[in-house]
């Protein structure tokens, strides 16, 4: 009976430390509660007054200014189910001249029950949403709720780019381009497709698309000196992964992977396979990331150039310290805080984070 007990603690160990984050807790950090009584702020953006548009992923987009939160009108319908809901938005990189605002949520609209992800921009007057345009919508429409994606950013040439996760749909979508979800897509700021976008001649493909082979990006960030396009995705039980997106790749998923089922069953025997991009890191365990940002101010001294990445399962905030491409160290901020869900560096140079059940808070450095 004792060597039965040795024998289940040691295996109970055994999990917990598997279960564990490896990433030492660096203390020389603080923060300030710039928005307090938010639940899932999924994704936040700085207008030109320094004022905040904020998405609650329960359906809500709250206008922050002078230490007051405004419900704003106007919103298209949302389809509020596991991990769809109201989700990102950003500005036009000209919002001070055409006033157009961005932001993805999960909807309804289409012949099938349940929801999809899409894409719309509108214009914001008296705390309302006006001129509303559904810029693009994912298609089928399915009650499952996970794997919406969905990231948004510009790019130095005016493009919009967008993720939208495989939706649950692992043996399917991902590696069919004529099939939404698993990819990252790249239009115009008006929604129409670039002429030069990978797939355009591609017969029956989704011509959006510009990578494939995506499991559920939630961080997209266009890197300050290469302007290359940054993501990170969810990998299964293991194998989260950031990638730097290439027009026309295959990112792998789920023919390639560095994960597992979440029971712990193995569901590929391979990590690399020709013709399928690498990722320039992965963790193992996955850490769950959201939320992405480079330090790009001398606000953090010699932190400036490093990557910040939001943790929903350890609940920090990740510093990755690279080297040639290469993360050389990783370190918690903000440690046990709660859920990390969004990162942006804002227009006075500090990373402002959205936690949930807590709100945005300013990370200060030590």
């Amino acid at each position: 009976m004792k060597l039965k007990s040795i024998i289940i603690g040691l295996i109970l160990t055994s999990t917990l430390a598997c279960a564990q984050d490896k990433n030492p807790v660096n203390t020389k950090n603080s923060y300030e509660v710039i928005v307090s009584d938010l639940n899932i702020p999924w994704g936040f953006t700085f207008l030109p007054d320094s004022s905040m548009l904020i998405t609650e992923k329960s359906g809500q987009l709250i206008h922050f200014k002078d230490g007051k939160k405004t419900n704003i009108s106007g919103l298209p319908e949302i389809y509020v189910r596991g991990q769809g809901g109201l989700l990102d938005i950003i500005l036009h990189p000209n919002y001070k001249t055409n006033g157009w605002l961005y932001f993805s949520y999960a909807s309804p609209d289409g012949k099938e029950d349940g929801g999809n992800t899409a894409i719309a921009r509108a214009k914001l007057k008296d705390n309302s949403l006006t001129d509303l345009e559904i810029l693009y919508k994912a298609t089928p429409n399915t009650t499952k709720g996970q794997h919406f994606g969905s990231r948004l950013i510009f790019d130095n040439n005016g493009y919009l780019f967008f993720t939208i996760g495989e939706r649950g749909n692992r043996d399917e979508n991902p590696q069919d381009i004529t099939r939404d979800g698993g990819k990252v897509y790249r239009i115009n700021d008006d929604g129409s497709i670039p002429e030069d976008n990978p797939f355009v001649n591609e017969s029956n493909a989704k011509i959006a698309i510009y990578s494939y082979g995506h499991r559920n990006p939630q961080g997209m960030i266009l890197h300050p000196k290469t302007k290359e396009i940054w993501t990170h995705e969810h990998g299964p039980k293991g194998g989260d992964e950031i990638n730097i997106i290439k027009a026309g790749k295959n990112y792998g998923w789920p023919i390639i992977s560095y994960g597992v089922n979440y029971s712990g069953t193995s569901f590929t025997d391979i990590t690399e396979k020709e013709g399928m991009e690498q990722p320039i890191h992965y963790w193992d365990p996955s850490i769950a990331p959201s939320g992405m940002a480079f330090i790009n101010s001398e606000k953090y001294g010699d932190w400036k150039g490093n990557l910040l990445v939001g943790s929903l399962k350890f609940q920090y905030l990740d510093l990755c310290t690279f080297k040639d491409n290469k993360v050389i160290k990783e370190e918690r901020l903000l440690d046990n805080l709660g859920r990390v869900r969004s990162v942006n560096q804002g227009p006075d140079g500090f990373i402002y984070v959205g936690i949930e059940n807590l709100g945005i808070v300013k990370l200060i450095r030590k």
